[in-house]
């Protein structure tokens, strides 16, 4: 993991410890290419935790945004699970 992304998770860990009584409802947003077996992998990560998964896919059909809604148990997890999924080709965490 580069410095920037190494930064990032540091600062966001800050701002959930510091903004959000835990464990909380967390929403997870990204984009990535209308892929069916990537759009799966995101799926896959969060299956069994209760989350509420929804997909829009662009106008032009080339991308599509994911949604996930899920009740996490601390910071560090909601980190862990960006961590997980950055691994997926073309995935974009907004």
């Amino acid at each position: 993991m580069d410095k920037k992304t190494e930064d990032f998770y540091v600062r966001l860990k800050e701002e959930l410890t510091n903004s959000t009584l835990w464990p909380s409802e967390y929403l997870y947003k990204f984009i990535m290419p209308s892929d069916v077996h990537s759009i799966a992998k995101v799926e896959a990560a969060f299956n069994d935790m209760g989350a509420v998964i929804t997909t829009q896919q662009s106008k032009t059909g080339k991308f599509t945004s994911v949604s996930i809604s899920v009740t996490m148990a601390s910071p560090q997890n909601v980190i862990d699970k960006y961590i997980e999924v950055s691994d997926i080709e073309g995935i974009i965490s907004l």
